[in-house]
């Protein structure tokens, strides 16, 4: 970590939409915490792919910039799937993810979307509590989903939040 990463923290940090100029350094962030990364050609035909687009959070200008974490959509109907979220490991626990997950929560609110949903890794306490937080909650698995750096294989969570409250049938 970054001597002033402790002095600024998330609140110095903006989000902005995504473009596809920004699929390397996406890809450098998701490349070093994945086992399976997406490369920038990926990234970028995702983002230039209709329904789907994303957000960055960005340094402050003063400080070059640079991207701190992104996080990919795709929308169907009236329901958004996380693709990925990745915040750099120096700036993990720093509220940069929560800051974007939020940013992500009220551009569903304002877009009327129903709900959003995304999968965790079940071994990844730290962003399943943060999901949990945020008012995500379990509402299935998929076993031996996520493929480890070894032969292992880790369950999925499978997350929901319900962004306009459901409508009881009269």
């Amino acid at each position: 970590m970054k001597w002033w990463q402790g002095l600024w923290g998330a609140s110095d940090i903006a989000i902005a939409p995504m473009q596809r100029s920004d699929a390397v350094e996406a890809s450098d962030i998701h490349r070093v915490l994945f086992a399976r990364p997406w490369t920038d050609g990926e990234i970028a035909d995702l983002l230039g792919t209709a329904n789907v687009f994303g957000f960055a959070a960005p340094e402050a200008s003063a400080r070059g910039g640079a991207m701190t974490g992104f996080v990919l959509l795709r929308t169907a109907a009236d329901e958004a799937e996380i693709l990925t979220i990745a915040v750099r490991p120096e700036w993990q626990g720093h509220g940069v993810g929560a800051r974007l997950m939020a940013h992500v929560l009220a551009h569903a609110h304002r877009e009327r979307l129903a709900s959003v949903f995304l999968e965790v890794g079940e071994t990844n306490a730290a962003a399943a509590a943060l999901y949990r937080k945020l008012g995500f909650a379990v509402v299935g698995d998929r076993p031996e989903y996520y493929r480890g750096t070894s032969e292992t294989r880790t369950r999925a969570l499978v997350m929901r939040h319900d962004v306009t409250p459901v409508r009881k049938a009269r």
